[in-house]
């Protein structure tokens, strides 16, 4: 995700380095290579001008400290003008109502259905809300068998009537049912349609006049580019949607539409997906997006990630283990799921500050822990359970089972050891401090 963006960035910011001090020749040079990069990242003509030219006025207008160096300055103002451009904040969902009612629109293809599993299964785990989907893409085969699979997946109902084509009589039996098995968000999932087909569209403005919804959200996908910010135009001016969805981020995409859909559509991004799993969704939060384009990283949310997955229950269990050295192959594998739950290996990687450029040509392959995972299954229950058990004739047993080589599990068997004792020494240490923060109390004048 904005790779090439990135990298055309860093280029630009370079022509400062070694200048002394801002002026309007490096500025105008530096700004015209940034409009080329935003150009070339399917950003419009127009936007990337008033982006640059807002830049380089707030640059001239600038008492510069001699601390700030020129090209750190530049990056500065590069960043929060980017910012600006992608909305200042994040605005998330008015789900107020009993039950709120948020409806999907966008084109065919842009992973609506998907999108709305999402949003469930978001909305469920981390808000503790009870969802219902409804299927009112009564056009596309098996759509709703497409909507029942992804909701099955994360154990949520669907309201559906196969047999009915009227998209408005079904919305409205859904909400009547979700008022009356207690259901406080109706998520409804519709056709994708053309901005150029008039019947599908004058549908949409009726359903939305009918179920008079709390949020519309138009999904698109960023993979479309500068097309998407067009076509989000047309259907604004139509529905007057109230938030975009961007999905298919972490594939490879220019960035464009998350760059000028703001200002072009006067509306917020407040999701993006960012994957195929179902807990592939991020709120969408300008400055982080902006942090992540420049190359500084996103600690913010890959915390949020592994905090969505933290179970207190779960990691207490795990230290009372580690305490008493019992982490075993079955602790092992329970960790490999929790990352996997988390999202795209690269694309996590690329959220820890000066990550991102190094691991840029690198493939990380989202089963990296395939090879890993095969060992551990080809062990026995009580090899997984008592490692020190894995004797030689045993490896070269689960090397055969795993398709695997001897040193490949040798190597996992050492891994695992120096994971082992790398948590055992942090658990003794947290107890060390608790055992030094507790003489001090009655020791004051004991050295720090």
């Amino acid at each position: 995700m904005f790779e090439n963006l990135s990298e055309r960035l860093e280029r630009s910011f370079k022509m400062l380095k070694g200048e002394g001090k801002i002026t309007e020749i490096n500025v105008a040079q530096t700004l015209k290579d940034v409009r080329k990069a935003l150009i070339e990242a399917d950003v419009s003509y127009k936007v990337a001008k008033t982006f640059t030219d807002e830049v380089k006025r707030k640059a001239m207008g600038m008492n510069v400290l001699t601390a700030v160096k020129p090209g750190q300055l530049m990056v500065k103002l590069v960043h929060d003008e980017m910012v600006e451009l992608m909305g200042g904040e994040n605005v998330g969902l008015n789900l107020t109502s009993r039950p709120s009612i948020i409806l999907m629109s966008g084109l065919q293809g842009s992973g609506k259905t998907t999108f709305s599993g999402k949003l469930a299964n978001m909305l469920k785990t981390k808000q503790r809300k009870n969802p219902l989907l409804v299927a009112c893409d009564v056009y596309r085969p098996a759509a709703i068998e497409q909507l029942k699979v992804v909701a099955e997946q994360i154990g949520i109902p669907v309201y559906s009537e196969p047999d009915n084509k009227d998209v408005v009589a079904i919305a409205n039996n859904a909400i009547r049912e979700a008022k009356s098995k207690g259901h406080d968000v109706v998520i409804i999932d519709t056709a994708g349609r053309l901005a150029i087909d008039e019947d599908m569209m004058r549908e949409i403005e009726s359903l939305k006049n009918a179920v008079n919804p709390d949020e519309t959200l138009f999904v698109v996908d960023s993979m479309t580019g500068q097309d998407a910010v067009n076509t989000a135009k047309t259907f604004n001016d139509r529905l007057d949607f109230d938030g975009v969805v961007l999905t298919k981020l972490d594939g490879d995409t220019r960035g464009g539409a998350a760059l000028s859909i703001r200002t072009v559509v006067t509306k917020p991004i407040k999701f993006i997906g960012t994957g195929e799993k179902m807990e592939a969704i991020d709120a969408f939060h300008p400055s982080r997006m902006a942090d992540r384009i420049l190359g500084m990283g996103d600690v913010v949310s890959l915390v949020e990630r592994a905090q969505a997955l933290y179970d207190e229950e779960e990691a207490k269990k795990m230290m009372d283990k580690l305490k008493k050295n019992k982490f075993d192959f079955n602790d092992f594998m329970a960790q490999i799921q929790q990352i996997k739950k988390m999202g795209n290996l690269k694309d996590l990687a690329s959220m820890i500050p000066g990550v991102g450029k190094a691991i840029k040509d690198v493939d990380i392959d989202d089963d990296a822990f395939k090879s890993i995972e095969a060992i551990i299954q080809s062990m026995t229950p009580k090899e997984r359970a008592n490692p020190q058990i894995l004797n030689q004739s045993r490896r070269m047993r689960i090397a055969r089972g795993s398709g695997t080589t001897i040193q490949e599990v040798n190597k996992l068997l050492k891994q695992f050891d120096q994971t082992r004792k790398m948590m055992q020494m942090v658990t003794n240490t947290s107890k060390m401090n608790m055992m030094m923060n507790a003489m001090r109390g009655k020791m004051p004048n004991m050295p720090k």
